[in-house]
């Protein structure tokens, strides 16, 4: 699922033309991004770190400097380290920081959960990615919001009341 989030996520920041920057802990020792995510991630720019937070790594700093933007949305592994360093960074340099629970993750769901508490507590919003697509979107009339429903529709119904019958049309619970 985490990796399904965060290629809705990445699709959506097309539609809205929104700038992304994928980063990588050391790759060599960890391993790459998923081919997925770097495949609907296709015109981001790639950094490696071997900081934890990306507002600590030189390169990602002065990029995000240049970007000028005032909100960042997180996505990515694991919670407890890189994603609630970074959180946690950024929000201390005045970033508005939205973290997408449904798009980060750590080995041990303890971690996790501490992890987004702990974000909340420091006034990081902990969201969900479709929640994010919709504030983005923020009206039903527009081309942008057209463009995004087949990117919500795609990333399936896991959660309540998003029960389909074999047609594919909402069934009550």
């Amino acid at each position: 699922e985490i990796i399904a989030k965060t290629r809705q996520l990445l699709q959506g920041t097309r539609i809205f033309r929104l700038p992304v920057l994928v980063t990588e802990q050391y790759p060599k020792g960890l391993g790459p991004t998923d081919p997925s995510v770097r495949e609907a991630a296709a015109n981001a720019q790639l950094f490696e770190k071997s900081t934890f937070s990306v507002g600590a790594q030189d390169g990602i700093r002065e990029q995000m400097l240049r970007l000028d933007r005032p909100q960042v949305i997180l996505t990515g592994i694991e919670t407890h380290v890189c994603v609630q360093q970074t959180a946690l960074d950024l929000r201390s340099r005045d970033y508005d920081v939205f973290v997408c629970a449904d798009a980060v993750g750590s080995r041990m769901q303890t971690d996790h959960d501490i992890a987004l508490a702990r974000m909340r507590q420091a006034g990081i919003v902990v969201t969900t990615g479709e929640s994010v697509l919709f504030e983005l979107c923020q009206r039903c009339d527009t081309q942008e919001f057209k463009a995004m429903i087949p990117i919500i529709k795609t990333a399936g119904d896991e959660g309540t009341g998003g029960r389909r019958d074999e047609g594919g049309r909402k069934t009550p619970v």
